[in-house]
Order: C-alpha cells, then structure tokens, then sequence
C-alpha cells in the first residue's frame, strides 16, 4: 500500500496539537492528526483545572474532550495511533504509525508534549503499576484507607497530594528542600489539609516492597542534612517530580536545548528545518501551561498556512 499524501500531519493530542488542529482546519489545510499513546496529553491525568480562561473551574479529561470535538467537527480527521517513525531529512517528509500505516507530507507540527520523570531507583521499575505510580488521578481509587506518599515540591506533586486525600487515609509528601516550589495558593491548601503530613529535607534512597503478591510495603529515605536513614511504611509511593520533552522521535534530526526541548525561531514555531513547526511543552522549558501550549499550537498552524501558501506559489 502506498503511503497517504497530506499538507499538514499534526503529531500529538494535548492543547497544543488540538489547538493547532482547530486553526489548521479553519485554514482549509485538511489536517490529520495522531493521538498518541495518551490522548488528550497531560490534562487528562490532572483533576481539576481552575485556570483556564473562561473556565472557574473543569476537569482536565472533559477540557480535553471539548478540545477534540471542536477540531473533529471543524473537519480534522484524529488517528489514535501512535507516531513510530519520523523521518524529516527529505520532502515530503515520511511519517509512520505503530500499525505500519504510512504518510508523506508536505508539512509537520509537532506537539508531543513532555512525559513524567522517574527517580531511577531499580525497585522504583520493579513495583511500577504495583504501588508505584505517576499519576495519582489515575490510580488514587486503589488506596483507599491506604497510606501513600508523593515525591516533589513543585504544583504536580501538591495537587497529587491533596487529590490523593480523596482516598488516602494519610499522604506523605516527600520534599528534598524545605520549602515548596508549588504557587502560593496551592501550598495554602496543602497546609490546611489534615491528612497531609509533609516530610522536609528528605531524599528516597529505595522503594520498599514485597515479591508474593508484589507490591509497595514503604520507601527508604535519607535525610539530605544528617545523611541519616530512616523508614515510612505506605501502600502507595506516587512520583511527581516534573516532566521531561517526549523528543525522542525526532532525535538527530532537529536542533534541540536543555536535554531534549526543540528549538524554535524566537517568536515562531519554525524549527531549524522549514516546514516543520513545534509547539506546547516540547518546546517550552519555562512556563508549561495548557494555555501557553495552545497558544502555541494556534501559532503553529498559522506558521504551517503561510509556509504551504509560500511553497504551493513557488515563493
């Protein structure tokens, strides 16, 4: 089967792929997009969402969901496939999906987003998806009664921590400095919640657990001051410690930053290949908002009209 020929292929779901699918189908440029492996990106994972403009408040999966039907009914065609292959070296540009389905197009928007970082202890791996986790939205249900414990200082792991107080008879969490990153009216909450007890100074050193059934029995942790050992006993060890750009498909092609993020025509998408556009947190290292992201995918698809416009005039 030959490959489908297209203008534009717009890889990834979250804001930045489904805004830039709402302007690029405005713009008659017939778009196609793929979901990926997690639909709707990051939002889907998050609870609720209280500072998207218009919006007091919404859940991040049904923000997610209104943003792929408004760009399904603007007439982009949505693939829930995931992008395996890129190869950008050559116009048309070559993409293929994990099925083997294989496009040429004449243009790329890139939207991949980020994907959740890990603390890479050996037994972190081993009781993935039985007790250890990343995403408390998503497996905060199996725990409850249950004392769990969450990793970082930043917005992600507060409000894991206070979503996981759901559940949770008790939530740990864990922080390495003394004091948090996460914006002043989160920490607020996070400190007038009782079943939070947060933990300073301390670094895990270990996930402890059990092989018959396998699961987390607690984690080993180090005091980042005495260098003293100690232990919490807990069912549950979730991880939020940030996120790293999914770039890994266009490695070696495209000049990157910072581990990873692709770089842009300051004040553009254009990467540093003409006709190919990145946007949302693939790019951005500084401010990762669902609206900056959309912001970004609206201006991808506007770069993306005028480079097919230029190229189809012979300018």
């Amino acid at each position: 089967m030959s490959p489908t020929k297209t203008k534009l292929l717009i890889i990834g779901s979250g804001p930045a792929g489904y805004t830039a699918a709402v302007y690029a189908s405005r713009a008659m440029l017939s778009p196609i997009l793929f979901q990926g492996i997690q639909p709707g990106g990051q939002l889907t994972i998050t609870t609720e969402v209280e500072n998207w403009p218009g919006e007091k408040e919404i859940l991040g999966p049904d923000l997610m969901k209104n943003m792929e039907d408004h760009a399904r009914n603007l007439g982009c065609e949505i693939i829930s496939e995931h992008v395996s292959k890129v190869n950008l070296t050559e116009r048309p540009f070559f993409v293929e999906t994990d099925s083997g389905r294989q496009y040429l197009t004449e243009s790329v928007i890139l939207a991949t987003g980020a994907q959740a970082n890990w603390l890479g202890l050996d037994n972190e791996e081993k009781y993935k998806g039985f007790g250890v986790s990343a995403c408390a939205t998503c497996d905060g249900f199996f725990y409850k009664d249950k004392i769990v414990v969450v990793i970082g200082g930043g917005n992600m792991a507060v409000e894991e921590a206070i979503f996981l107080t759901k559940f949770a008879s008790k939530v740990y969490l864990i922080h390495r400095r003394d004091e948090l990153r996460a914006e002043k009216i989160l920490q607020k909450r996070l400190f007038e919640n009782q079943k939070i007890e947060i933990i300073w100074n301390k670094q895990v050193k270990d996930v402890l657990g059990e092989d018959n059934p396998l699961g987390v029995t607690g984690i080993q942790i180090k005091d980042t001051l005495s260098n003293e050992l100690s232990e919490i006993n807990c069912s549950g060890v979730f991880v939020a410690i940030g996120h790293s750009p999914a770039s890994a498909l266009i490695k070696d092609q495209l000049k990157t930053f910072d581990s990873g993020y692709v770089s842009t025509l300051p004040g553009t998408t254009k990467t540093s290949i003409p006709g190919v556009f990145a946007a949302g947190d693939l790019v951005d290292n500084v401010y990762r908002q669902a609206v900056t992201s959309a912001a970004m995918g609206c201006m991808a698809a506007l770069d993306a009209e005028k480079y097919l416009s230029e190229i189809n005039n012979g300018n």
